[in-house]
């Protein structure tokens, strides 16, 4: 029987756009279905209301040149051209009240001990506080690292599976090191579902996934129903567990018991004349009620100045939110010029995280049924798309047709 599509993939954040880009590219017929009314999940360039386009980033704010699967994609998409260099600035502590350098929470005699442990320590198994603790010194972890990481993922970050933080890549020394696009990142994500063969519905609710000779049939909230050869959940491990079909009972239970952690993000404009902070490019905060607060400095514009804070979820009200941020960046909030507020979430993995992983491939072996995401690997883009190529060469097979 006939399916209306070859590939249908459920979530249009990076790693469903990158599963759909890498179907497209074999020439199969596919659409992605997405609930919200927009497009990139966690990549969200915020865009400030009569600030003349000014932008901030609310929720991925780099790309580095060992992205290499992000790199192919905008290969294809004509975009690696584009990309606008990342100025340097550095990081501020965020501590008692006080912005402070980040040497002054380090513990250099402790460093130079533990470092030679960074060559012979496995990071494989390991939770950040315990490997990082060993490699680096425990008072350096305490007082700076165990910070710095939080910053970096948005949630406690003891337990997190230390092989799941900077992993290592190879760079493609014909890119900048760091990069930007001078519109934001939401570039990426836009561009690839702006392509003629993919279709990608917004605003869909999906009710129910179920077998269907050789494929699957999607039934819509609408009432309508879809049928595919092929399909891949691309959407957090809470929802891609409500959505198993029958006959993955193995992988719903497995996936079920991975946790979310829940980010509240609150993003300010200001007029370049009504801050007295010198340009960073963001803080990174010891204790209190936000994990860090990332700058569009890296990006400068002549008039305006934004900022992204990554409050913990539940804290605070969104007035005090502003007082807060307001209090970090020394300045009166009625010299706010606009601001917005994001929630976001992303995967609160634990160390142990790869067996779970591997209990979730093995489940998945010999079916048609693709599963991607930032809970996988880590939450960068490029461990996203890493999951997503893996699993649509397991799908489909090696790739032999380009898309043109």
């Amino acid at each position: 029987m006939t399916k209306d599509f070859d590939h249908i993939v459920i979530g249009a954040g990076i790693s469903g756009l990158g599963a759909a880009h890498f179907s497209a590219r074999r020439g199969l017929r596919t659409l992605v279905l997405e609930s919200s009314q927009r497009v990139g999940g966690c990549i969200k360039t915020h865009p400030f209301a009569g600030l003349d386009g000014f932008w901030t980033e609310a929720g991925s704010h780099t790309c580095f040149n060992s992205y290499g699967n992000l790199l192919g994609i905008m290969d294809d998409l004509g975009l690696t051209a584009a990309v606008q260099t990342k100025t340097k600035v550095g990081y501020r502590l965020w501590k008692d009240g006080k912005r402070r350098s980040i040497g002054s929470a380090l513990h250099l005699l402790e460093a130079a001990v533990s470092l030679p442990r960074l060559f012979t320590t496995p990071k494989d198994g390991q939770r950040v506080a315990d490997y990082y603790g060993r490699v680096l010194g425990r008072r350096n972890y305490r007082d700076l690292l165990r910070h710095a990481f939080q910053a970096v993922i948005c949630q406690d970050a003891d337990d997190y599976p230390a092989e799941a933080l900077f992993r290592r890549k190879p760079r493609r020394k014909d890119v900048i090191k760091a990069f930007t696009f001078a519109d934001g990142l939401s570039r990426i994500p836009q561009a690839i579902a702006s392509q003629e063969r993919i279709e990608v519905r917004t605003g869909v609710h999906v009710s129910a996934v179920t077998p269907d000779a050789d494929g699957f049939r999607i039934d819509l909230g609408d009432g309508t129903a879809l049928t595919c050869a092929y399909l891949t959940l691309a959407v957090p491990p809470d929802q891609a567990a409500r959505l198993m079909p029958d006959g993955f009972t193995a992988a719903r239970q497995t996936i079920a018991a991975i946790a979310m952690a829940e980010i509240e993000t609150l993003t300010l404009a200001f007029r370049v004349s009504d801050l007295q902070l010198p340009p960073l490019a963001g803080l990174i905060a010891v204790g209190g009620s936000f994990y860090s607060a990332v700058s569009r400095d890296f990006l400068p514009d002549s008039t305006y100045r934004g900022f992204a804070f990554h409050f913990r979820p539940g804290e605070l009200c969104p007035k005090e939110q502003v007082t807060v941020a307001c209090q970090a960046l020394g300045v009166d909030p009625r010299h706010i010029a606009a601001q917005g507020e994001t929630h976001n979430r992303l995967p609160a993995l634990r160390a142990g995280h790869a067996s779970v992983v591997d209990q979730i491939d093995r489940a998945l072996a010999g079916s048609r049924l693709g599963i991607t995401g930032n809970w996988f690997l880590g939450v960068s883009i490029e461990d996203a798309l890493t999951r997503s190529r893996r699993e649509s060469d397991r799908l489909f097979g090696p790739e032999t047709k380009a898309l043109g």
